[in-house]
């Protein structure tokens, strides 16, 4: 018997979770690794797309009380090119790790962000939070921001070990972003750097916020919504159609529902009634915020504001020409990718003052 096999978990066997995925997408499931792993990664198998990138598979246990919670990891990288560091990607609030951060889709490899960064020698590293994807749904709770960063304090002291390195990387997009400041805040000696993709303070100037929180008595009654392809394409089009490749979206919302039918409400109702849960006066590590020009939550003042209270001299503000809310999946993605890799990848100074 695997090692993992006999830890008590109520959410989907991962390997038909995994079958079901890869058919969607059209993959043999020999592009991805099979072999499960607690804290250490399994035999790795490559990737048919580039057969230099190694992907592995790895699972932390979350210790709750008297329950074992699964987190599940994916890591993509290029052994002996890793120089730029490790980054580990957090997604949103209607998505897991992978559909986000390693979409597959035949002839536009650019939609993977792991495999893009992996190539410009980043160890990277994505996750899905409790209650996503191949991570432990079992636990009858909304799945909110505070417990993304618990979440994070789970996993990121494992990548630090398994990766020898003393601080990380964070990309955080949409409540994925909220998570990766929560998470810097109480640990800032242990993040190099950190980029807030899709980011909001206190919501003012948010279009989109303020529809959802007409829905407020829903998120706060229920602890998960159901999503499908309709729910996910809205997110392409509700603030300014055709920033994203049709086909594109397709393959994301495919992927997405190939791991879940429904999404927790915890990050909705924190955006929508708890604003603000982040402290800019704490982000004292270099720290990017990332806005694309359409984004319907990420007000573009209340960014400003967020940013001007930031301690670190060493900041940055980017704004990505027709770009909405889901950088990594819309047509300007090279944008994107550009800009974190140049905050990323920025010398350090010679001089400080």
């Amino acid at each position: 018997m695997h090692p993992e096999e006999n830890i008590n978990n109520n959410s989907q066997e991962p390997s038909k979770l995994r079958r079901r995925y890869l058919a969607l997408l059209g993959l043999a499931p020999s592009a991805f690794v099979t072999n499960l792993s607690f804290a250490q990664g399994a035999p790795a198998k490559k990737s048919p797309a580039n057969n230099l990138i190694e992907g592995k598979e790895y699972w932390v246990n979350r210790k709750i009380d008297a329950q074992n919670i699964r987190l599940f990891m994916w890591r993509k990288r290029i052994i002996g090119n890793t120089s730029k560091g490790v980054i580990l990607f957090i997604h949103g609030s209607s998505m897991a790790g992978t559909p986000t951060f390693d979409l597959q889709i035949p002839g536009k490899p650019e939609y993977s962000a792991m495999d893009t960064f992996a190539r410009l020698g980043y160890d990277t590293w994505s996750l899905d939070h409790e209650g996503y994807g191949r991570s432990d749904k079992s636990r009858q709770i909304n799945f909110n921001i505070a417990n993304g960063i618990q979440d994070l304090e789970a996993v990121i002291p494992e990548i630090l070990r398994l990766t020898s390195q003393s601080s990380i990387m964070l990309y955080g997009i949409s409540s994925g972003s909220l998570r990766a400041a929560g998470y810097a805040q109480q640990y800032p000696t242990k993040v190099a750097r950190i980029a807030l993709d899709a980011f909001v303070w206190t919501g003012e100037g948010s279009a989109t916020l303020a529809e959802r929180r007409k829905r407020l008595a829903q998120w706060e009654s229920n602890n998960r919504r159901p999503v499908d392809k309709a729910m996910i394409s809205s997110v392409f089009t509700r603030d300014h159609a055709g920033t994203a490749d049709p086909v594109v979206v397709d393959a994301f919302a495919n992927a997405i529902l190939a791991l879940d039918s429904s999404m927790p409400t915890g990050t909705y109702y924190d955006m929508s009634a708890n604003l603000p849960v982040v402290d800019p006066e704490k982000m004292v590590m270099p720290t990017l915020i990332m806005r694309g020009q359409y984004d319907g939550i990420a007000g573009f003042q209340d960014l400003l504001n967020f940013f001007a209270k930031i301690p670190s001299p060493d900041k940055q503000f980017s704004v990505m020409p027709g770009i909405a809310h889901a950088s990594f999946q819309e047509r300007n993605v090279a944008i994107a990718y550009h800009v974190l890799d140049g905050f990323f990848s920025q010398p350090k100074p010679v001089y400080r003052g």
